[in-house]
């Protein structure tokens, strides 16, 4: 498991409604850097398993059962493939560790009723920023879509500095 805190360090925790200039503290302003390809992440990912077989109970404990560890260990596999390609590695990591960021998830399932198109975000969001080595909790911005495509289920993810608002 990788803790991103620093038990020495305090961290302001700034307000997400509202904007700050940037600072030794927090990230960016995203209307400092205008959004381009080299600061986007973007990647087809397998279904994760369902709330129901991402966690096991052990012992009276809820911990993250072997589909799911299985799950994040593939999808960190794939973000050290894509990152491996990129030609703008640095600049992209070094953005999306600075920068307030954007998800958007593009759910593609076989059936319209069988999943919930919240149901597999918590564990994508964590496998997909693990992967890239950062924290999850620079995630300001959410955007989830429900497809069908039963031909090939997938999720389609793509992580960019969150827009100015």
């Amino acid at each position: 498991m990788i803790s991103y805190r620093n038990p020495d360090k305090k961290v302001a925790v700034p307000r997400i409604a509202t904007r700050t200039a940037p600072s030794s503290r927090t990230p960016a302003s995203p209307s400092s850097h205008p959004p381009t390809e080299s600061h986007a992440v973007a990647l087809t990912l397998p279904v994760p398993p369902s709330v129901n077989h991402q966690y096991a109970t052990v012992n009276g404990r809820r911990l993250l059962s072997s589909a799911g560890r299985t799950y994040k260990a593939q999808v960190g596999q794939l973000v050290w493939l894509k990152l491996a390609q990129s030609t703008h590695r640095a600049a992209l990591l070094a953005r999306l560790q600075s920068d307030w960021l954007a998800l958007s998830i593009r759910f593609y399932f076989t059936s319209a009723l069988r999943r919930d198109v919240d149901g597999g975000l918590k564990i994508a969001q964590d496998a997909l920023c693990e992967g890239l080595g950062i924290n999850d909790n620079r995630i300001v911005e959410t955007h989830l879509y429900k497809h069908i495509d039963k031909d090939n289920p997938r999720i389609e993810v793509r992580l960019t500095p969150a827009s100015s608002s």
